[in-house]
C-alpha cells in the first residue's frame, strides 16, 4: 500500500468518527495589484474578435478605458465601429466573459459608450497592417 493510501486510512478496519473543526480566524486572500491585472486583461480582450472585421477588439481601438480597483473589480468603457453594429448586444457579454477568465479579477462592468465616436485613428499599427491599411 502506498503512503497516500495509508495516510487516507485505506485498508483499516476500525470505524472512523468525523469531527467538524471550526477555525476562529479570518481567511486572508492575497490579491494582485491592479496594475498587475492590466496586461492579463488586455491579453484576454485580444482574444475577442469583431465578427465582421478579422481583428481583435483591443487592437481595433474599441476599448476606450480599463479601470481596475484594489479589490480587482474591473470597469471597461468600450464602443463599436458603428452604433448599428449587429453584435451590439452581444459584444459587452463577450468582453465580460473574456475578462472573467483572468485570475484575480472580481466584478466586471462593461459600459457601451459612443462619445467619442470610433474612427480608424484608434486602431493599432498591427490592426492597420492586418487590414491592409498600411
Amino acid at each position: 500500500m502506498n503512503r497516500l493510501a495509508r495516510f487516507a486510512g485505506f485498508g483499516k478496519q476500525e470505524e472512523k468518527h468525523l469531527e467538524t473543526v471550526v477555525l476562529d480566524q479570518d481567511v486572508v486572500v492575497e490579491r494582485m495589484a491592479p496594475e498587475e491585472l492590466r496586461e492579463p486583461i488586455i491579453a484576454a480582450l485580444r482574444g475577442v474578435h469583431d465578427p465582421e472585421i478579422p481583428v481583435n477588439i483591443y487592437d481595433l481601438g474599441l476599448i476606450y478605458q480599463i479601470d481596475i480597483n484594489q479589490e480587482g473589480d474591473v470597469s471597461i468603457d468600450m464602443t463599436l465601429t458603428a452604433p448599428a453594429c449587429p453584435v451590439a448586444g452581444m459584444m459587452p457579454i463577450m468582453v465580460k466573459d473574456a475578462v472573467a477568465q483572468v485570475e484575480g479579477v472580481g466584478l466586471i462592468e462593461v459600459e457601451m459608450v459612443w462619445d467619442p465616436p470610433w474612427s480608424q485613428d484608434r486602431m493599432s499599427d498591427e490592426a492597420r497592417l492586418q487590414l491592409g491599411l498600411m
